[in-house]
């Protein structure tokens, strides 16, 4: 039960926020780091080891997590020195990673279980396990299709759903071996090369909460909505707040 936590990314699209800290590090709800509340349901769902891939401000992750004993979590670290994309840090420890792993992001909130994605990667033997959620595009156009020269449909400000990435993905080390160390290399490029060898990832669909904190929209969305969350996230953690008033 290891999971790899990729939060080297320098958080462009949330600034001013990730001006000081790095995106992984970010307050929601003025309580927890993003970070914190993943390594929280980490340890909840049974994952006894963690990697940490740092880059940008990764100083302060490791002030922050130290070894992980906080979380009983045994939390160890490997540092880009130049940005490597999504998959390009796992390249460069894929010898100390075991069979099967997690991999997300470190700017994720979900309650996804964790456990349950990785059980079905092992079960299914794909090479790569993509959580994947609905996400709802609305169009703020009228959309019109044409033929011959003339409209022959109109759809006012439509809403579209697309099978997305959230950023959660469980995988195999021997999927990761024919690729070379120290360059950049996306999830991207690994699901076309997959795709194109005929060795299709597989798709874990889910259907709860889920916010990818990219921008000052999403964080602001994620600190409104955090009381109301909190049981859905952290299960739990309201009734030992209570516990801990009282005591």
């Amino acid at each position: 039960m290891h999971a790899v936590i990729l939060a080297g990314g320098r958080g462009v699209r949330l600034r001013p926020y990730t001006t000081a800290l790095p995106k992984p590090l970010v307050p929601i709800g003025e309580e927890y780091a993003i970070l914190d509340i993943i390594l929280q349901q980490l340890g909840m769902r049974g994952f006894e080891r963690v990697t940490l891939a740092i880059g940008h401000l990764g100083s302060l992750i490791r002030a922050f997590v130290g070894d992980g004993s906080k979380w009983d979590l045994a939390v160890d670290y490997t540092e880009e020195k130049a940005p490597l994309s999504t998959i390009g840090p796992l390249l460069n420890i894929v010898d100390l990673l075991p069979e099967h792993f997690l991999v997300m992001n470190g700017d994720v909130l979900t309650d996804l279980d964790y456990a349950a994605l990785l059980d079905h990667h092992v079960a299914c033997g794909a090479p790569l396990t993509v959580a994947t959620y609905q996400r709802k595009v609305k169009i703020d156009f009228g959309t019109l299709s044409t033929a011959e020269g003339r409209i022959v449909d109109f759809v006012e400000k439509p809403e579209l759903f697309y099978g997305v990435s959230m950023g959660v993905y469980a995988m195999t080390r021997k999927t990761l071996t024919p690729y070379p160390r120290n360059v950049p290399f996306g999830l991207d490029e690994l699901v076309l090369d997959l795709l194109a060898r005929g060795e299709g990832p597989a798709a874990f669909d889910f259907a709860g909460y889920w916010l990818d904190i990219g921008r000052p929209d999403d964080y602001d969305e994620a600190n409104r909505e955090f009381e109301r969350l909190r049981p859905v996230l952290l299960p739990g953690s309201a009734s030992r707040a209570v516990l801990d008033v009282t005591s």
